[in-house]
């Protein structure tokens, strides 16, 4: 499975962005799918998933509870992150995961990684 994020940017404190991840290679729906981030100097740390298959299941990090939302769209095999209300604090590259096993989505070793995209929130 071969995955590409996109989406992206600079935002101001308070503002918001959309990311969104394509995947290929692989029958989509039958895998859970992630996001995580990498802040400078830090661990790379769970952000948010969404089970497969119809995505009834989705789960958040409690810092991104409440402003970010995760969804996705298998008939064009992509998952998209939207965050609200960003923070400095949400400042890192974003990666997209993927893999057959929710748990290991959530606890950031999924079988499949993206190549990442950098979010900055000014203040």
């Amino acid at each position: 499975v071969q995955l590409q994020a996109s989406g992206g940017g600079l935002v101001q404190a308070g503002g918001s962005l959309r990311l969104s991840c394509a995947a290929s290679g692989g029958t989509f729906f039958n895998y859970a799918m992630g996001w995580s981030r990498q802040a400078p100097g830090k661990e790379r740390e769970f952000v948010a998933s969404i089970s497969r298959y119809s995505g009834g299941s989705t789960l958040y990090a409690d810092s991104v509870k409440g402003r970010f939302t995760i969804s996705r769209d298998n008939a064009k095999n992509m998952v998209f992150l939207q965050m609200d209300n960003l923070k400095p604090e949400d400042t890192a590259v974003y990666y997209c995961a993927a893999d057959q096993v929710l748990h290991k989505v959530i606890v950031v070793t999924p079988e499949y990684w993206g190549q990442g995209t950098q979010v900055t929130v000014s203040s």
